[in-house]
C-alpha cells in the first residue's frame, strides 16, 4: 500500500503545551505529536516556532513521513491556532514565520480561541468564550466574518479569568483583614490554602517569592468554594465573572448579526469547564435573557480538533471527513439543537 499523504497539519498551541496532528483528506488522523508551551513574547518568535516544530516532527514521525523541505511539505494546509496570537499583526508575523518552515503549501494562523469554537460547532458559525488563565471571546460565520477582542488584559478592557479572579480575591481578602474593606471568609481561606494564618503572612510570602507567583491560580477553586458557602464578597466576584462572559458573548453575537439566529455559544477554559453552578448557571440565565436563541454548551473536545476542522474547511472537505475526524477524537456531533437555552446548557 502507498503512503497516504496528509491534507492538513493542525496545530493547537497554548501557554503550557502544543499539540499537532496530521490529517488525511478523508479525515483520518495519521499521526500526532506534543511539545511544550508556545510563548513568543518570552522566547521570541523563532524560538517559539521551534517548539511547534518539535510537535510537528513527532506527528510526522508517527505518520511515517520524511522530514519536510522546500517543495516537499507535510500537508496542503497548515491550520495553526496559537496562544499569544492576539492581534492581526501578530497573526501575520506568525504566519510568515511558520510558512517559512515549509510544513505546508499554505498556512493560516488564528488565535487559539478559534480552535475551541470550531471544535464545538458543526459548521463554522457561532461564538466561543474561554475563561481559563485569562478570558477571551471570538465569533465566526460561514462567510468568513469574525468578531474578536484583543484579550490583552486590563489595557484592552478585560476582567477576570483565573489570574484576574485570584488577584481580585487577594485584594478583597487583604482589605478585609486590615479594615479597609468589608468582612469576607476569603481573608481566612486564602492564606489557609498555603498553610498561613493571616493575609499578612500570605502577602509577605508572595511578595518575597516564597510562594511562586504561578501558584496564585490555586486560589481560584478556593474562591469558588467560599462563594458556594454563601460569602457575599466571593459571590460578587463570581457573579461579575459570569456577567463579563455574558457581555462578551452578546457583543460578539451582535457584531456578527447573530442575535436573531439560533447559534451555538461554546464555553471553554478551566474555569468554565469546572462547571461551578454559581458561575455557569448565571451565565445560562444571562444569555437566556440577552441572547435567548443561543444554544450553550461546555466544550470538552481537544482544541487540536478545532484546528483540524478549520483546515478541512479551508480545503472544502466532504462531510464524511468531518464525521470521521470527530469520531477519531471521540466527539459526537457538535452543538445539537434543543428545546430551550437552559436545556441546551450541557
Amino acid at each position: 500500500m502507498g503512503l497516504t499523504l496528509p491534507s492538513v497539519l493542525a496545530i493547537d498551541a497554548g501557554n503550557s503545551k502544543t499539540d499537532a496532528a496530521l490529517i488525511s483528506a478523508d479525515g483520518t488522523v495519521l499521526g500526532t505529536g506534543r511539545s511544550g508551551g508556545f510563548q513568543p513574547p518570552r522566547s521570541g518568535v523563532e524560538a517559539a516556532v521551534d517548539v511547534l516544530g518539535q510537535a510537528v516532527s513527532a506527528a510526522a514521525a508517527a505518520a511515517g513521513l520524511p522530514a519536510a523541505g522546500p517543495g516537499s511539505p507535510y500537508a496542503a494546509q497548515v491550520s495553526a491556532c496559537l496562544a499569544n496570537a492576539d492581534l492581526a499583526v501578530e497573526e501575520r508575523q506568525l504566519t510568515e514565520a511558520i510558512g517559512a518552515r515549509g510544513w505546508g503549501a499554505a498556512t493560516e494562523v488564528r488565535n487559539d480561541t478559534f480552535a475551541i469554537l470550531r471544535a464545538g460547532v458543526e459548521e463554522p458559525c457561532g461564538v466561543a468564550v474561554v475563561c481559563g488563565a485569562g478570558v477571551n471571546c471570538v465569533g465566526m460565520t460561514p462567510d468568513g466574518r469574525t468578531a474578536r477582542f484583543p484579550a490583552l488584559g486590563r489595557i484592552s478592557g478585560d476582567w477576570g479569568g483565573g489570574g484576574g479572579l485570584a488577584d481580585e480575591a487577594l485584594w478583597s481578602a487583604a482589605r478585609a483583614e486590615d479594615g479597609r474593606g468589608g468582612p469576607t471568609e476569603l481573608a481566612r481561606a486564602l492564606p489557609a490554602h498555603f498553610g498561613h494564618t493571616s493575609m499578612y503572612e500570605l502577602i509577605e510570602a508572595l511578595h518575597l517569592g516564597r510562594i511562586p507567583g504561578g501558584r496564585r491560580h490555586e486560589l481560584v477553586p478556593v474562591l469558588f468554594a467560599v462563594a458556594a458557602a454563601g460569602d457575599p464578597v466571593a459571590g460578587a466576584l463570581v457573579h461579575r465573572q459570569a456577567d463579563e462572559i455574558v457581555t462578551m458573548a452578546t457583543v460578539a453575537l451582535r457584531r456578527l448579526e447573530l442575535l436573531d439566529r439560533e447559534v451555538p455559544v461554546v464555553l471553554g477554559g478551566g474555569v468554565l469547564t469546572a462547571r461551578h453552578p454559581q458561575l455557569n448557571d448565571r451565565v445560562a440565565d444571562g444569555l437566556a435573557e440577552r441572547a435567548p436563541l443561543a444554544r450553550m454548551h461546555v466544550i470538552t473536545a481537544p482544541p487540536v480538533l478545532g484546528a483540524a476542522l478549520l483546515g478541512l474547511d479551508a480545503l472544502a472537505a466532504p462531510p464524511p471527513s468531518y464525521a470521521r475526524l470527530r469520531a477519531r477524537f471521540g466527539v459526537p456531533p457538535a452543538a445539537p439543537s434543543g428545546a430551550g437555552p437552559r436545556a441546551r446548557f450541557e
